[in-house]
């Protein structure tokens, strides 16, 4: 399907190569051990854990900043939990989550095995709404920055996905055609329609075992890349 066309590949980093809800519960698990916060984990999680993709949906379209959703998505979830919890704390804990959160370094499984198996055949980059310093922090403690010829955030952008801008900037840097190109990624919305729009080929990693569409090609495994590439 892409064999004879793509000579591109373009990452989206969360969700998709870096284990963002592994690592981020890791770095929940001690901050709040370092600041006290006596809530039982699983249960801050299953309320965090949409509430932080809705908060990401609201920043996307530009409605908060990004101030706003770093205390926002923590606020509203000790509220929903009834947990008493002073401001301060909220904007000490908002700080040491980012501090701590790209000192973890899982990555989703099979990253590894699927950049080693296309890394020689294609030129691999990174389109991503992350903080910049923060991804890049993500990128080198996992040990698959190398892998990347271009690293494009929304920061450096400008915009973030879906906004044309991004991809074509990101076309740009490569120095490729949107035809030549591949975008994977797991969020619909910010990956899949938004490169599309703009010409790209699309590749929809189902991390979040939405329901079945047929937008376009979809996969649940990284190595099923390895069918299509």
């Amino acid at each position: 399907m892409f064999k004879n066309v793509v000579t591109d590949v373009f990452f989206d980093l969360d969700h998709t190569l870096w284990d963002f809800d592994k690592n981020s519960a890791l770095t929940f698990a001690k901050i709040f051990k370092d600041n006290g916060i006596d809530v039982d984990l699983s249960d801050f999680l299953q309320v965090y854990v949409p509430k932080n993709l809705a908060f990401w949906k609201l920043y996307r379209e530009e409605r908060i900043t990004k101030e706003a959703l770093r205390y926002e998505r923590l606020k509203s979830v000790f509220d929903e939990l009834t947990y008493t919890i002073h401001d301060d704390t909220i904007h000490t804990l908002s700080e040491d989550y980012i501090t701590h959160l790209s000192s973890f370094d899982h990555l989703l499984p099979y990253t590894i095995e699927v950049l080693d198996y296309l890394s020689p055949n294609y030129k691999l980059h990174i389109i991503t709404n992350g903080f910049n310093k923060i991804q890049e922090k993500k990128l080198k403690g996992s040990r698959i920055h190398g892998y990347f010829d271009q690293v494009i955030d929304s920061e450096i952008a400008g915009v973030k996905k879906p906004n044309p801008l991004i991809f074509q900037m990101a076309l740009e840097r490569a120095n490729v055609q949107a035809q030549n190109a591949l975008m994977i990624g797991d969020n619909i919305e910010a990956d899949i329609l938004g490169a599309r729009a703009v010409g790209f080929h699309v590749m929809h990693f189902n991390a979040h075992n939405e329901p079945m569409h047929e937008i376009c090609q979809v996969i649940h495994d990284l190595r099923e890349i390895k069918t299509f590439l």
